[in-house]
């Protein structure tokens, strides 16, 4: 896999919790210490520490040294470790669309397809499981992280005379297309890579159920079904 698709993987993977989703907003806004990020989400700093640095590992903070005090010298104190968002784009955009990750995952493909003679879209594919697999491991649940990449998973509507034995059956539909411009022009493509992606996010995550192409206008081209295989 290419180096680029690992990071990216890595960084949607990091926002998978909720404290880290808190911390990198916050360092959108203005630069914070681990003493500021402990007192603005009630935690040790300890732990406030290690998920700043998690979130600086995956590339979305760069990290910095300032006395804030002001002053300097002896005795002046150790410079504080200040964390600022390093991608402003994501915040944007999270978890709605994914298109840098999209256009990562096609680079990756691009230089596998030419270095190793695969077809483009075999490489695609091989990309997407790879990186749903990543973000799938650092998330609690398939919910979860399908949650945050942008599908908006809910459980899918049923037959009124079913609902008794389908109501707990399981089955997702996906409401939103995280790659949705590009799906809509490169349809094949990009429902295949769709559907490897979400493969990788239930592997990581050890659910039983299957993500199948299931084509819907208006929502994902995936929904996620028990007893498919």
């Amino acid at each position: 896999m290419s180096a680029l698709t690992p990071n990216r993987a890595d960084a949607v993977a990091a926002l998978a919790d909720p404290h880290r989703r808190e911390l990198y907003r916050l360092a959108t806004e203005r630069p914070i210490s681990r003493d500021d990020a402990a007192s603005a989400l009630g935690m040790p700093r300890s732990t406030a520490a290690v998920n700043l640095d998690r979130l600086a590992d995956a590339g979305l903070l760069t990290i910095s040294h300032q006395r804030r005090s002001g002053r300097t010298g002896p005795g002046a104190g150790r410079p504080a470790k200040l964390y600022r968002a390093a991608d402003a784009e994501l915040a944007a955009t999270f978890p709605e669309r994914h298109y840098e990750l999209a256009g990562e995952l096609l680079a990756a493909a691009a230089q596998k397809a030419d270095e190793h003679g695969v077809p483009v879209r075999e490489a695609l594919d091989i990309e997407a499981f790879a990186a749903g697999a990543a973000i799938g491991a650092g998330s609690a649940d398939l919910e979860e992280a399908l949650t945050v990449c942008g599908y908006a998973p809910r459980a899918k509507e049923v037959v009124a005379a079913d609902a008794a034995e389908d109501a707990a059956s399981g089955d997702l539909v996906l409401e939103n297309c995280p790659f949705h411009a590009l799906a809509t022009r490169h349809t094949a493509l990009i429902c295949g890579a769709n559907l490897e992606l979400v493969k990788g996010l239930a592997t990581a995550t050890d659910d039983a159920r299957t993500p199948v192409l299931a084509p819907v206008a208006g929502r994902c081209c995936v929904e996620i079904r028990r007893g498919e295989g």
